[in-house]
């Protein structure tokens, strides 16, 4: 399939983003702090029967942001619908990775009409505790202190299996690139974004568009506990635990969440 890569000029931003396939839309969201290549391997898959496009959030991957404004949940939001009307999407299904999630769950807060479904990875709707907060505010000091490299070991340890890490090397120095691709301006309002996100719980009920949830069984950032509450509370929802799967869980058993995004998507067409 054709891929096609550009940029969109939005809220001051230019944000990076990539097109393969023809039909219904699907955005995917990437986390913290990486970019749209997290979705490298799914993006052929699902390009087959559907509109794939993935984007670099401000301050990630090939996305620049403006000084005044690295980066806020409200703001990458913004960046996602922008995107979504430079290239004329009215609707998608939306997804998100790990810090995809709170994206997702504000841009259907402010804007539910654009959705046609939801796909939610590895990801959690509640606010961040005491210990996790502490958490990324010190991913942000290191970050600033060290460059966004310094963050590769702290952060590959969660996104990877021991097993992938150890007989898959080129899987952890993919992701490590995409790692240090990130502005440090990006690296620190992320982890503000994270730090600070507020309880979307209460979204969850309000939910009416199909939704799948994908869980690495085996992801150690957000656990399997969470992706149970969110199913729970979101009507008619769609959970899939994978096993063998961390918190990269899209790159990391690509086939295993192809076959899901797949066979989930052609029951809601």
């Amino acid at each position: 399939m054709s891929m096609q890569d550009g940029y969109a000029e939005v809220n001051g931003a230019r944000i990076h983003y990539v097109v393969q396939g023809q039909g219904p839309a699907v955005l995917l969201i990437h986390g913290y702090p990486l970019s749209g290549e997290l979705f490298s391997k799914n993006r052929d898959a699902l390009s087959q029967s559907h509109k794939v496009i993935t984007i670099d959030l401000r301050g990630f991957g090939k996305s620049t942001a403006p000084a005044e404004d690295p980066g806020s949940l409200s703001t990458y939001a913004k960046d996602a619908l922008g995107v979504l009307d430079t290239l004329n999407v009215s609707k998608a299904v939306i997804g998100g990775m790990s810090m995809g999630g709170p994206i997702v769950f504000e841009m259907y807060r402010t804007a539910p009409e654009r959705f046609s479904g939801m796909i939610l990875i590895d990801t959690i709707a509640n606010p961040a505790s005491i210990v996790e907060q502490n958490l990324w505010k010190g991913m942000a000091q290191k970050a600033v202190t060290y460059g966004p490299q310094s963050l590769v070991d702290e952060l590959l340890k969660d996104m990877l299996t021991g097993a992938t890490r150890k007989n898959m090397p080129q899987q952890a120095a993919f992701l490590g690139d995409i790692v240090k691709q990130a502005s440090i301006a990006g690296d620190v309002a992320g982890a503000k974004v994270l730090a600070t996100r507020p309880d979307s719980v209460p979204t969850l009920k309000t939910i009416t568009v199909p939704t799948l949830i994908l869980e690495g069984l085996e992801d150690t950032v957000y656990p399997p506990v969470f992706s149970e509450k969110m199913h729970q509370n979101i009507a008619g929802s769609t959970l899939v635990v994978i096993p063998g799967a961390a918190h990269a869980l899209t790159y990391e058993k690509a086939d295993q969440v192809n076959q899901a995004m797949l066979s989930w998507l052609s029951s809601i067409r």
